[in-house]
């Protein structure tokens, strides 16, 4: 079984690597628009889309928001590659899962728009200045197929990210929400004849309970998902 993981500049792309093998003994490749191997997807059983930079917002037809970002914290090519292989996966059936910026280049490729910035919209901060996460609480919906996944109405998961949903695209409804009221998963609305998509705002890959629900029992049913496809 081969799966797809989207490169990060972050010093982290093994952290999901190692979070899968975890799990499953598999087979991982890196995608990115400087391999310029977007083919290799063909060749994959699911696809994993990864943290980092900011998403450029004229994506999301709100270029205005340029201004309150770190210009050197965005990576336009790394954009649109990355809707490139969401696109793609959703033609062909392939299991997707999203974290952090995945879950948010995920929305804004089916139409979605994002908070720029969430301490300056008027949230909490959702990341600490250090390397440390920051952590929180969420509630989970009750009757998602994220709620099927974890097993659970509600928790503490770990958080660093500093933008976040702000109009959730049509096909998809938020999952989770932490307590100040930001979207902590996504899922389709209507799962009916589509492949496994779930993106989430916290990174399952770096949680200290690996064990716990949050993080093996994603990586669990997206490897379940990823082994029956194709």
């Amino acid at each position: 079984m081969k799966i797809g993981i989207t490169d990060t500049r972050k010093p982290s792309f093994e952290k999901y690597v190692e979070w899968l093998k975890n799990v499953h003994s598999i087979e991982t490749v890196k995608l990115s628009y400087e391999l310029n191997n977007a083919a290799e997807l063909e060749s994959c059983n699911g696809v994993l889309i990864t943290g980092g930079e900011d998403v450029h917002p004229k994506f999301y037809d709100r270029p205005e928001y340029l201004a309150v970002l770190d210009k050197n914290d965005i990576d336009e090519k790394r954009d649109e590659f990355e809707m490139g292989i969401i696109r793609r996966a959703n033609e062909k059936k392939l299991p997707l899962l999203a974290i952090c910026r995945g879950l948010q280049i995920m929305n804004v490729t089916f139409g979605g728009t994002l908070i720029p910035d969430l301490p300056k919209a008027g949230y909490n901060n959702h990341r600490l200045d250090s390397n440390e996460h920051q952590r929180h609480s969420l509630e989970i919906v009750e009757g998602s197929f994220l709620e099927n996944i974890v097993g659970v109405e509600s928790g503490e998961i770990n958080s660093r990210h500093h933008q976040a949903i702000d109009t959730v695209a049509h096909d998809f409804s938020i999952s989770a929400i932490s307590d100040d009221g930001v979207a902590e998963a996504i899922e389709w609305k209507d799962p009916q004849g589509k492949a496994f998509f779930l993106g989430v705002q916290w990174h399952p890959e770096r949680m200290n309970d690996f064990g716990g629900p949050f993080s093996q029992n994603i990586a669990n049913r997206f490897l379940e998902a990823s082994k029956h496809s194709h």
